[in-house]
Formats: C-alpha cells, sequence, structure tokens
C-alpha cells in the first residue's frame, strides 16, 4: 500500500468569534435543560431522562470550553503583541 501525500498545502485554519459561539452555545444547553426540567416526570414516566441529563452535560462542559476558548484567545493575543514588538525593534549588532 502506497503512503498518502497531499496534493496541496492545507489553508489556514478559520478564525471567528470563538468565545462568544462556545458562550452562546452554553446558553442554549442550559437554557434547553431549563425548558425541560418542568417535563421531567413525563420524560421518566417514558424512559427518556437522557434528553434532559445531555442539555445539562451540554452546558457544564460548554463552561470547560468557554475558559479554554477565553485562555486560547489571550494567547493568541499576547503571542500577535510580543510578534508586533519584536518587528517593531531594530536589529541589534553585536559588539566586539
Amino acid at each position: 500500500m502506497a503512503k498518502w501525500t497531499a496534493k496541496h498545502e492545507a489553508p489556514e485554519p478559520l478564525e471567528g468569534p470563538v468565545v462568544a459561539t462556545v458562550t452562546g452555545g452554553t446558553i442554549l444547553w442550559f437554557a434547553l435543560f431549563l425548558v425541560q426540567l418542568p417535563f421531567y416526570g413525563w420524560f421518566a414516566d417514558r424512559g427518556q431522562l437522557w434528553w434532559v441529563w445531555t442539555c445539562a452535560a451540554g452546558g457544564f462542559l460548554g463552561l470547560i470550553g468557554i475558559w479554554y476558548v477565553r485562555g486560547r484567545d489571550a494567547a493568541l493575543k499576547r503571542h500577535a503583541a510580543e510578534t508586533a514588538a519584536q518587528a517593531e525593534q531594530p536589529p541589534q549588532t553585536p559588539q566586539p
């Protein structure tokens, strides 16, 4: 079997409002959980409690996701600032 090689370079990843997207998704999961709570007995009678707990798990995992993407965003901004600062400094010549 021959080794697979790419025929072209991979495109740059798309960057968007990642923090806002994850925060919105987390809010949506918690909202779905809260909407289903009044019907807890109905879900329990039909053996469908996993619907309720899936929404709760999505909300709590979303909190971890928010923490993660905020840290990632801060690290990307810090790296961009360091790169810009290094580009502004004139090159230093070694002293004999």
